[in-house]
């Protein structure tokens, strides 16, 4: 378990104060991927650096297993350093050594025996599909592969918490499939709490259990996975989703379009036949520009972008109440 409790974190910038992480309460719980998400300079990595105390608060507590961290020094933080894999997104390995022995370093940092780090490290590379590339050297490798062997370290001293700093977003789109899969394996085989911060949505949407979107230092909004893709609150969360929607959507479409309405059916509703109904119920006219059924913690989600025209403006708010009813609806302009 993680627990951030009121956690700033402020930096001196030319004799000016500058907050990068402004009182900041979070609970992670035992077991649970979870996701902190938000644009560049959200305070995302600064925050998850105060967990292993790579950066120490300015005031405030981390909690790490129910143990308040924040004052570790010298043995103390050695022993919760252990305890926590970390992974960057530049996957930090040493260019000059193996696949091997970037994994075993960290068994060696640990004092672990020489006679049992030969099966761990084996046993580490098998874990993440990349048992035959024990003696390749890093430069042989694709970003992808570069970041598995990093998890693999990661994972080399049985943390109880991982944790992810843009772990995926130096990678291209199959790279990154990769990683996910790894990771999904992971998540769905080992008993570890997994902090992942990044800006990628679609990555937020494939992994995690819960999120925490922050923005200037501020989490402003946090719940499932689920339902901040499906019904967002906060501006900054409707800011990241946007872009995955309006990627599928023709600029064109955009431009000259009226009376657009993007609608958001969640579980067992994204299944049911609304625009159909609608259409003869109340004998409108109604173009489906987009639409999706996408699947987020094996739950259905779809959405619809739609344009409905009418002369009769009482029909027109009568079908938007009754899709209301199944749906959240949003008049449409590139916004959310």
């Amino acid at each position: 378990m993680i627990k951030f409790d009121s956690v700033n974190v402020v930096f001196e910038r030319k004799n000016e104060q500058f907050t990068a992480v402004d009182n900041v309460s979070l609970q992670i719980d035992q077991g649970n991927f979870y996701g902190i998400v938000g644009p560049s300079g959200a305070g995302k990595s600064t925050l998850v650096r105060t967990v292993n105390l790579l950066q120490r608060p300015t005031s405030g507590n981390v909690f790490v297993n129910g143990q308040n961290v924040t004052s570790y020094k010298d043995k103390e933080l050695r022993d919760l350093r252990l305890g926590i894999g970390m992974i960057f997104q530049h996957f930090n390995l040493i260019k000059n050594a193996s696949i091997f022995s970037n994994v075993a370093l960290a068994l060696r940092a640990s004092n672990t025996p020489e006679n049992e780090i030969k099966n761990r490290v084996y046993e580490l590379l098998e874990l993440v599909g990349l048992k035959d590339k024990a003696d390749v050297f890093p430069n042989l490798l694709s970003g992808g592969q570069k970041q598995r062997v990093a998890i693999a370290r990661a994972l080399a001293n049985k943390p109880k918490i991982l944790l992810c700093d843009e772990a995926t977003s130096a990678l291209d789109p199959d790279n990154t499939k990769e990683v996910i899969a790894t990771l999904k394996s992971i998540k769905e085989n080992y008993p570890l709490t997994v902090l992942f911060i990044t800006h990628q949505m679609e990555v937020a949407k494939t992994l995690f259990d819960e999120v925490a979107v922050m923005e200037k230092g501020r989490v402003v909004e946090q719940g499932s996975c689920y339902d901040i893709f499906a019904h967002p609150q906060s501006q900054a969360a409707k800011n990241l989703i946007k872009c995955s929607i309006k990627g599928v959507i023709p600029e064109e479409i955009l431009a000259h379009e009226k009376d657009l309405y993007l609608i958001t059916y969640k579980e067992e509703c994204a299944y049911e036949s609304v625009i159909s109904y609608i259409s003869r119920q109340f004998n409108l006219d109604i173009s489906i520009i987009a639409g999706n059924i996408e699947y987020i913690q094996k739950k259905p989600l779809g959405r619809l972008l739609i344009s409905l025209k009418s002369s009769d403006e009482q029909s027109k708010a009568k079908a938007l109440a009754f899709i209301k009813e199944k749906a959240f609806v949003h008049e449409f302009n590139g916004e959310i």
